[in-house]
């Protein structure tokens, strides 16, 4: 965003200035080649992008539904044993 504000605040004189001075400076052998450079990194840097963003997608895409976790079974307890009552046993009331 803050390029597209930069490049209108130039005019075209000021644009045509700019690019006398690259040309002057590097001269008119050495702008295809910086040209050419400029291009193979640009195409890098969006290849490297596109990659990233894949590798993202793909990353949100498998953590999305996330596969459930794994059945445990509880313990089988045995029924609780009956208390047993003796017949002969008598309950004997408190003293005082």
């Amino acid at each position: 965003m803050t390029t597209y504000m930069f490049a209108g605040m130039l005019g075209g004189w000021e644009i045509v200035l700019i690019l006398t001075v690259i040309l002057i400076l590097f001269g008119a052998k050495k702008l295809p080649e910086l040209a050419r450079g400029l291009g193979t990194g640009i195409r890098e840097f969006k290849k490297a992008t596109r990659e990233v963003t894949e590798e993202l997608n793909t990353a949100l895409d498998d953590t999305h539904y996330p596969p459930p976790p794994p059945r445990v079974e509880p313990p089988q307890e045995s029924a609780p044993k009956p208390v047993e009552h003796h017949p002969t046993a008598q309950p004997t009331e408190p003293k005082a």
